[in-house]
């Protein structure tokens, strides 16, 4: 009898896996609908021969990264609404928001994922749908948050193969030089024109592809992660920062708050830099307005000229991304949008010949375009 049960116990324990493993594969798509307008905030100057600097700042959603088709088609359509307005051409710089490819690691889940309301749930679906992989990440994780590092390690090959085919592929569609944002990846590396992850800590990159779509240098690493992300994500310091030959001028990419710190400025303008963009991404809804937070967990921010709480976060952005060389323009393009309960804030603005440029506000998504 004793056999019997065990036999038996054993056989539903074994239905149980196969049924969850089954469970496990299961990826239905559900409908999908995707407001596709922007607003053309800011258009400044006037076409010339040296191009222009383009920056878009979407309005995103968890489920605009169920798959890549969703993703490709609402950038595209912005970008082709910017092409039909005459923005658009050879010498055009693109420039994506902070995060636009980390969000990938929700690609390809179930439903649920994309229905919660909170980032915590949504973690717990992608644990559930994920266990063989999920648990092998957190074997390799590092860090003070590992089971955030576990999260992105677990599907970084398919996030750097889907950043690379999206951004560059976005490239090559419209002919221009795309600064993709960013995206968090373990160690990755650019090898024979593709990109590729390592077995180190987590980075949060910006990569540049050119007009055919091919990738420009390597992975541009944050020197100083912010404080929300710096329990998973390690400073690239040791990383120089680089300037890029584009059809637009010299480009040089400083992620978030980078461009506060005017050691990286000089490291650019050191190296001729003619162009500054700034992908952000400002979490928290109404925090444009609300008072600088600053970033208390780098020891460079003490030199800082403002303190925290001193002035808001408009303020201090647009004041401390001026860039210290005379000549150099600079853009900086904010993610907006919600996902889960962290919503994207802020407003794009450039600066050019001194002059800050900064279009009215609004909640939509938005172009910011500067002739150079």
């Amino acid at each position: 009898m004793r056999k019997l049960l065990a036999s038996a116990l054993a056989l539903v324990m074994i239905a149980a896996l196969c049924g969850y493993g089954f469970w496990t594969q299961q990826r239905p798509e559900g409908h999908y609908l995707s407001d596709l307008r922007i607003e053309l905030a800011l258009n400044h100057g006037a076409p010339g021969e040296h191009g222009n600097v383009l920056g878009v700042e979407p309005l995103l959603f968890p489920s605009d990264y169920q798959n890549l088709q969703r993703l490709h088609r609402k950038l595209s359509a912005y970008l082709q609404q910017a092409r039909e307005q005459g923005l658009v051409g050879p010498r055009t710089v693109v420039v994506l928001p902070e995060h636009i490819g980390t969000w990938l690691w929700a690609r390809g889940e179930k439903n649920a994922l994309y229905q919660v309301t909170r980032s915590r749930e949504a973690e717990q679906w992608l644990e559930l749908s994920n266990p063989l992989r999920y648990g092998l990440a957190m074997l390799a994780a590092t860090g003070d948050d590992r089971r955030a590092d576990a999260h992105l390690r677990m599907k970084a090959e398919q996030m750097a193969s889907d950043y690379q085919e999206v951004f560059g592929g976005l490239a090559k569609e419209f002919g221009v030089t795309l600064v993709a944002g960013s995206i968090v990846l373990p160690a990755p590396y650019v090898e024979h024109g593709v990109l590729r992850v390592g077995r180190g800590p987590l980075f949060n990159s910006s990569l540049v592809f050119a007009g055919d779509g091919s990738v420009l240098g390597q992975p541009q690493r944050q020197q100083y992660p912010d404080s929300e992300v710096r329990r998973y994500v390690h400073h690239g310091r040791q990383a120089p920062l680089q300037v890029l030959q584009t059809p637009a001028g010299r480009l040089g990419v400083l992620i978030g708050s980078d461009s506060w710190y005017p050691q990286n400025q000089r490291q650019l303008e050191q190296q001729q830099a003619q162009l500054i963009v700034n992908p952000v991404f400002l979490s928290g809804k109404h925090s444009w307005a609300a008072p600088w937070r600053g970033n208390r967990h780098q020891d460079a921010a003490q030199l800082l000229p403002l303190a925290r709480g001193q002035v808001d976060e408009q303020t201090a952005w647009q004041q401390l991304t001026q860039p210290v060389a005379a000549g150099v323009s600079s853009l900086s393009v904010f993610m907006r949008g919600q996902f889960w309960e962290q919503a994207g804030d802020g407003q794009g603005f450039a600066h050019q010949g001194g002059e800050l440029l900064a279009g009215p506000p609004s909640a939509g998504a938005r172009l910011l375009n500067v002739w150079l």
